[in-house]
């Protein structure tokens, strides 16, 4: 009968450790920040003959970045985790890229593409 407990007590212990594994994992997954929703974002030129700004709206899906606006450009891109995110616009043979970061409902970064280079500012604007 011993035997029998011990197994049972190992089994419970085994069965208690995966319980606290898989609600830790979806813990930290759910308390990681959620940037998905449409945002503003001007685009200033520092560098270079291009306009001086663009403001776009892009829409951030499941951590993608997409052009949310009917501008003829593509936006594409990736937000991570913690808020750090690398963007493409591109319409034609022309395209700059974007680096930045996210933080709760504003963001900032630098953009470069051809001769222009400068930062862009972004505001959250709903969900």
């Amino acid at each position: 009968m011993a035997k029998s407990q011990n197994i049972l007590r190992n089994f419970t212990i085994a069965g208690a450790l995966a319980a606290a594994a898989v609600a830790a994992l979806g813990s930290t997954a759910t308390s990681a920040p959620n940037y998905d929703g449409l945002w503003s974002v001007v685009i200033i030129t520092e560098r270079g003959t291009c306009d001086r700004a663009y403001r776009y709206p892009v829409r951030i899906s499941r951590g993608s970045v997409l052009n949310a606006g009917e501008s003829p450009v593509t936006i594409t891109g990736r937000v991570a985790g913690n808020g750090s995110l690398t963007v493409t616009v591109s319409h034609g043979n022309q395209r700059a890229t974007g680096f930045g970061r996210l933080n709760g409902g504003n963001g900032t970064g630098s953009w470069t593409g051809g001769e222009c280079s400068g930062v862009w500012q972004a505001e959250r604007r709903g969900v």
